[in-house]
Parts: structure tokens; sequence; C-alpha cells
């Protein structure tokens, strides 16, 4: 799955994906009910490296595959959005790529 841009992409978004849930379902909570900010710094810094690895990652597959800006624009606003890997993963498998891409 690593082998190519696509499986990179693919598994950096879910590794990002899961780190932007943990971040506002858990870090975020313990800070404003629990008083301690200090989970939020780590998984803060945590998602914000991962964040800009899933761009790059994005400019990289984009220009392998070929992908036009407004698809990418779609994967970037998803990327946005608390649950929006899955939605992310599903555009692009595969076997789905070739015809939301063009």
């Amino acid at each position: 799955m690593l082998n190519t841009a696509l499986g990179r992409f693919r598994s950096i978004s879910a590794i990002e994906g899961l780190s932007f849930l943990l971040l506002v379902f858990i870090a975020m909570p313990i800070k404003y009910i629990g008083g301690d900010p200090y989970p939020v710094k780590i998984f803060g810094m945590i998602h914000g490296v991962l964040f800009i690895i899933f761009m790059i990652s994005l400019f990289e597959v984009k220009r392998k595959e070929s992908w036009d800006i407004g698809f990418m624009f779609q994967l970037f606003v998803l990327s946005l959005i608390p649950f929006g890997a899955f939605f992310i993963e599903k555009r692009v498998k595969p076997e789905s790529v070739s015809k939301s891409a063009q």
C-alpha cells in the first residue's frame, strides 16, 4: 500500500483523520471539562505535523495521478471536517478515483 503515492496518501489520510478525532473528542474535552491543557498540546502538535504531511502527500498524489484542482480541493475540505477521513477514503479508493478525479 505504501509503494504508490495514492497508497501513501490513503494511509496518511487515515492516520491524520484519527489524530483529528482524538484531538477533538478526547483532548479538547479533557482541556475544557477536566481543566488540563496538556493533552491538547500533545495531540495538537501531533495532528499539526500529520496535517502538514497530509497536504504534502495530497499535492504529490495530485501531480502523479493527474487529479484536477477541484477534486483536490474537495479532499482538502473533507480533511477539515471530523470524520472527513472516512469520506476521503471512499473518494480515493482505486476503483472510484478514475471516476471522481476526471
